[in-house]
């Protein structure tokens, strides 16, 4: 349990810090929503090989997801994506890139369920494996969730009114602000609590 345990810190460590960097030089400071995204990158990037790697290959697998989801998220927001919080990028690419990263980095083989990875001299079969097991579930989680959310939205409809999202769904759905006073960017107004008026929030 104890080197498991380690490798996830570590990972999920370098993903913080790494993410921290490269928003850093990317704008010029340090952006903490997106250090919390890396936080997270890197957690769900060494889930697969949590017990496969050592701490070396772990902090670099979290560190790559990190760089990783620095990109992804806003390249999901251009391509228009409903995803303020990032998940599409953090579970979705950083997971597929840890299931990945096992074929790459693995060092033990626990109950005979991976190889060597190909970087520590056991070759691509262990690699093929984990692409395969990528686009498989790829593969499986996009024509079950397309007749879901195809199902949902010629039902119940998958999205709220235009004026629900604006006042927000914390308001709507429950009858009370989901956050206390915002501020009105640009202006230094604050807003009170239970007020229509948008709140803003960045990923």
């Amino acid at each position: 349990v104890t080197p498991v345990a380690v490798t996830t810190v570590l990972a999920g460590a370098a993903g913080a810090v790494i993410a921290m960097f490269v928003t850093w030089f990317k704008s010029g400071k340090p952006d903490p929503a997106m250090a919390g995204n890396g936080l997270l990158a890197g957690l769900v990037g060494i889930t697969a090989g949590c017990g496969a790697v050592n701490n070396w290959s772990a902090a670099l697998i979290g560190a790559i997801a990190g760089v990783i989801v620095v990109f992804a998220v806003p390249f999901f927001d251009r391509i228009r994506v409903d995803d303020p919080v990032g998940a599409v990028a953090v579970h979705g690419v950083c997971g597929a890139w840890g299931v990945i990263a096992v074929g790459l980095f693995a060092r033990e083989d626990v109950e005979g369920f991976w190889q060597q990875g190909l970087l520590f001299g056991g070759g691509a079969d262990q690699l093929i494996d984990q692409v395969v097991g990528v686009l498989a579930i790829g593969a499986f989680v996009f024509v079950s969730m397309t007749i879901i959310f195809l199902g949902i939205k010629h039902t119940v409809g998958l999205r709220v009114s235009e004026a629900e999202e604006i006042e927000g769904l914390d308001v709507h759905e429950h009858g009370y602000p989901g956050y206390g006073e915002d501020l009105n960017l640009g202006t230094g107004t604050g807003i009170a609590a239970g007020s229509t008026a948008p709140a803003t929030a960045s990923v």
